[in-house]
């Protein structure tokens, strides 16, 4: 492992090494006015930005293929879409994975840090060599115009007591990295009328911390965002704010702002020719079966496959015994009519599924389980016949039957409250 083949650190091999992002963290833990989250989108190069979703064992399968097609790679990291620490055992399982499938891979990753402290020990053990951490602000009155809310477990932080705990999480957690001898960057993104008369006591504080590198980044409006109608900075601004800012920390300008499923090298991302590896182990079994062990089916009778996941008032929940597949639990769906929250709460009532047969549902519910790292198949037919398909690893796009569109046939709005 040569720490100097990181791309991101080191610009002088910028055009010569290459860095993978593994997306495996949906969820995130903070909201930043500048940022606007799509997962499944493959129409925009900018951070928080997914083409899928992919479980550990997914990733890993999907970084085999990265790292035999593209040998320039040399640095494995996660990068949302979400933040790593609000997915912490997503995270933590697919750097396990990715260190013992590939012991001298550079490990990396980047977040805002604020559940980052209790996994500082972990992520030293498994060599991690490399974390970026953004910093917005060093004045809680500053961070109050850039962050909506924080939220520390079940509690949600406002304007500036969210920013206050966010700022003392992150101080935190950068003193701790350092003191493991982990080399830091802090990304921070510099917002016209928000935060730019602000960036030197960032770049002094972290100068101050030990911090390595400070990527200053111009903020791009994004649609969506409460922040899209803000003009991105001049480059004269960024240069200006960056030259000054070197005088208490290195500073990083080769930055490409990198989307969360980015391949390839800096000046060259290869992810449209490689979202359909991406794809393919997206749609591989979730992971390993000791965390996973069940499989939920939608069924009328518990004969067949047949029912629309909106329709559902109850799913039967299957394991793979010795000799036979055993039903082990029924459960009862969420209430209809609360819209998203009711597949949100689904995706928690099916926490130990590693999918879930229907016979169909909307894009909706299918983004919220597959984010949860539930696989959600549609198909029509016997339900032993699917979890076969399911724990034997096969292709399961041959179980989906014909069908009539569900809204061509009733009318059907999606509005969560179930088919007639």
């Amino acid at each position: 492992m040569d720490l100097e083949h990181h791309p991101c650190f080191h610009a002088k091999v910028k055009g010569k090494y290459g860095r993978v992002h593994l997306p495996v963290a949906p969820r995130c833990n903070i909201k930043c006015n500048y940022c606007n989250r799509k997962y499944d989108c493959v129409n925009e190069s900018r951070p928080g930005v997914t083409s899928k979703v992919v479980s550990p064992g997914q990733a890993v399968e999907y970084l085999k293929i990265v790292l035999e097609k593209e040998p320039r790679i040399k640095v494995a990291g996660i990068a949302g879409p979400g933040d790593p620490f609000a997915n912490p055992e997503a995270t933590m399982e697919t750097l396990e994975l990715a260190r013992e499938q590939f012991p001298d891979l550079i490990l990396c990753l980047a977040t805002n840090g604020l559940e980052l402290s209790p996994y500082i020990d972990r992520l030293a053990e498994l060599n991690v060599t490399n974390v970026t951490v953004t910093v917005n602000a060093v004045d809680p009155v500053v961070g109050a115009r850039i962050y909506a809310w924080v939220r520390d477990g079940n509690v949600v932080y406002r304007k500036e007591k969210g920013a206050e705990l966010l700022l003392g999480r992150q101080l935190e957690a950068i003193r701790e990295l350092k003191e493991h001898g982990i080399t830091v960057k802090v990304n921070t993104i510099l917002v016209p009328g928000k935060n730019d008369e602000h960036m030197i006591d960032v770049a002094r504080t972290m100068g101050g911390l030990g911090v390595d590198l400070l990527n200053c980044i111009p903020m791009f409006p994004t649609p969506g965002s409460p922040f899209e109608e803000i003009a991105e900075p001049s480059k004269k601004l960024v240069s200006t704010i960056r030259n000054e800012a070197e005088k208490y920390v290195p500073q990083m300008r080769h930055c490409a702002r990198c989307r969360a499923d980015a391949v390839g090298l800096l000046a060259h991302d290869r992810i449209d020719e490689f979202r359909r590896y991406l794809t393919s182990c997206a749609a591989l079994p979730i992971g390993p079966k000791e965390r996973r062990p069940c499989v939920a089916v939608a069924s009328r009778e518990g004969m067949l496959v047949n029912q629309h996941l909106g329709e559902a008032d109850r799913f039967l929940i299957y394991t793979e015994g010795k000799d036979r597949f055993n039903l082990v639990d029924t459960r009862l769906a969420p209430t209809p009519g609360t819209g998203r929250k009711r597949w949100v709460d689904l995706a928690e009532t099916l926490n130990d599924c590693r999918a879930i047969l229907v016979g169909a549902l909307g894009e909706t519910p299918k983004t919220i389980l597959e984010q949860a790292g539930i696989q959600p198949v549609e198909m029509y037919g016997f339900i032993e016949e699917g979890l076969s398909a399911i724990y034997e690893g096969r292709d399961v796009r041959s179980l989906k039957g014909r069908r009539v569109s569900c809204t061509d046939a009733t009318g059907c709005t999606g509005t969560g409250l179930g088919c007639g």
